[in-house]
């Protein structure tokens, strides 16, 4: 599959499927709803797929879209498509039909795979894409809403139709692009990161040994497979060979089926996901069968949540990163003295994001000069990245790639602080942006837009806290002399030109509150939103 000397071989993911289906062949591989398939049934889909695309053309350094919830297709694509040297990008399903037809144009996508429920949002804009020369449709039974089937092959008919000679691209470097995942940037379009083969498969790595993946691992597909690749797990868990349990839609009552008829061990989900878990236990006294490790990311959970979670039959594991460096880059590496400690001392351990997944690489807080921060839990600095679990690139943005790289390091916007023990924690996200529901917000992006409206002199959006998010945009604004406007008139001009979860959820008309120098002061808003709410830290 690639060149191998008789000492070493590129590293990649596309190694893991012949290992597990030399050793799992007859183990499954992915449950979907009733349907069970082996890690030889996997691996022949996958092959089927990359025959397929390759009919196509697509060949080395081609872009495939995929624009599909977390079932069967969207973890075939993740092995399918690199086996051909292509691309993968997997589209953020929440985005606005603008934004995703964006992402198609700005990759120069030459297939698209997509759900035909999913397929409204680009049946407007196929026409404007020259590179796009075919669209692959998938039809799962498991759809509710409105659908549209695009003019192309249906995705089983095509790996029917797939012709029969093997598949001989050979990886030649590891460094080879393996995806594209789009991530917004706090100004404007999103920017595309790039993963290479080296660097996804290190990944992979990390997680087996952060969560303790094994052929028993029975992982539930919480956590969407477009976000950083689902943090690398459709490759990780296939490398320890576990299984998958796809799960079109995060349902609380779907997910304890899951958990009961599959016997999970892992999930991974931002906390307000675990709230939704908690909120629908079926019992007061009910037990996961297994014990459940469960990977939270975007916010500390809240002691309350630890503390119900776990008193479930959970470990909690809080992991911290960014689009850029595939997902997490460290995590909470729990020490078994803490288990001693009470509710909320484990707590303030558990919300720390702590140190380096072994492969990932270095990580420091530094303040403007960067220079370390003292180790000392309350001096705040930027938090800088370094090494294997870094990005190749921004896609097509030299400029946007060297700014992030500057002084060597990857700059992530976070402000953070150093605990004595060498554990980080994180104390605010970069003052820009909203963590709702575990996907990110610019704040500019949502001002730019409310900025078109003709009344509007003034704006400043913030995190707000929410009951079930986490956190939402909330928008304050001052109207120009002599204008007016209403709440709903803001939220539904936004939603005319955002993503729905990107719109304000609250809106208030005010003086906003100035510095000396005429910037608004976002944290005095922010402050008062968030007086007395327990979380205030956000992850």
């Amino acid at each position: 599959m690639h060149h191998v000397t008789a000492n070493r071989a590129p590293l990649t993911p596309l190694d893991f499927i012949p290992r597990s289906l030399q050793a799992f062949r007859d183990r499954p591989a992915v449950f979907y709803g009733e349907s069970v398939t082996t890690y030889g049934q996997f691996a022949a889909r996958i092959d089927a797929l990359a025959r397929a695309l390759r009919d196509l053309g697509v060949g080395p350094g081609d872009r495939v879209a995929v624009l599909l919830p977390n079932i069967p297709p969207m973890l075939e694509a993740h092995f399918g498509v690199p086996r051909l040297g292509a691309l993968l990008v997997a589209i953020n399903t929440r985005l606005a039909p603008g934004e995703i037809h964006y992402i198609l144009s700005h990759s120069g996508a030459k297939v698209l795979i997509v759900d035909t429920e999913l397929a409204p949002l680009v049946k407007n804009h196929l026409h404007e894409l020259p590179l796009l020369q075919t669209v692959v449709h998938y039809v799962d039974a498991g759809a509710k809403g409105e659908t549209w089937t695009p003019t192309g092959p249906e995705y089983e008919a095509f790996l029917r139709g797939a012709s029969p000679e093997p598949v001989d691209y050979v990886l030649e470097d590891e460094d080879h692009p393996i995806s594209i995942n789009y991530t917004s940037g706090t100004t404007g379009n999103p920017k595309g990161v790039v993963y290479s083969h080296r660097g996804a498969a290190l990944n992979s790595y990390g997680e087996i040994m952060a969560t303790q993946l094994t052929p028993c691992s029975v992982y539930l597909w919480t956590l969407p497979m477009f976000h950083c690749n689902g943090w690398c797990f459709p490759w990780a868990v296939t490398a320890a060979g576990g299984a998958h349990v796809c799960l079109r839609n995060v349902d609380p009552e779907v997910i304890y089926q899951e958990i009961d008829r599959r016997g999970l061990t892992h999930l991974c989900g931002a906390p307000v996901v675990l709230r939704a878990i908690a909120a629908k236990a079926p019992r007061p006294d009910y037990r996961f069968p297994r014990e459940v490790q469960i990977v939270t990311a975007g916010a500390p959970p809240s002691p309350t949540l630890i503390g119900q979670i776990e008193g479930m039959g959970s470990r909690i594991t809080h992991v911290y990163g960014l689009t850029e460096v595939y997902g997490p880059f460290t995590f909470c590496d729990w020490h078994p003295e803490w288990d001693v400690l009470g509710p909320e001392d484990r707590a303030k351990y558990k919300a720390r994001q702590g140190v380096p997944y072994v492969p990932a690489g270095q990580v420091r807080v530094v303040d403007d000069e960067m220079n370390d921060v003292p180790a000392d839990g309350t001096t705040m600095g930027e938090v800088v990245l370094r090494g294997n679990g870094v990005m190749v690139e921004y896609y097509r943005a030299p400029e946007a790639t060297a700014e992030a790289f500057r002084g060597g390091w990857f700059h992530s916007g976070d402000v953070a602080v150093l605990h004595p023990n060498g554990y980080i924690e994180l104390k605010d996200r970069a003052k820009d942006i909203v963590i709702s529901g575990g996907e990110n917000i610019s704040t500019i992006e949502v001002e730019n837009t409310i900025y078109l409206h003709p009344a509007v002199a003034e704006v400043a959006v913030i995190a707000a806290p929410d009951d079930r998010w986490g956190e939402v945009p909330k928008a304050f604004i001052s109207l120009k002399p002599g204008m007016s406007a209403a709440a709903d008139e803001i939220v539904d001009f936004c939603k005319q030109h955002l993503a729905k979860f990107k719109c304000p959820k609250a809106v208030e008309f005010r003086d906003l509150p100035k510095t000396s120098t005429g910037k608004i002061r976002k944290n005095v808003l922010r402050e008062k939103e968030w007086e007395g709410v327990e979380n205030r830290i956000r992850g």
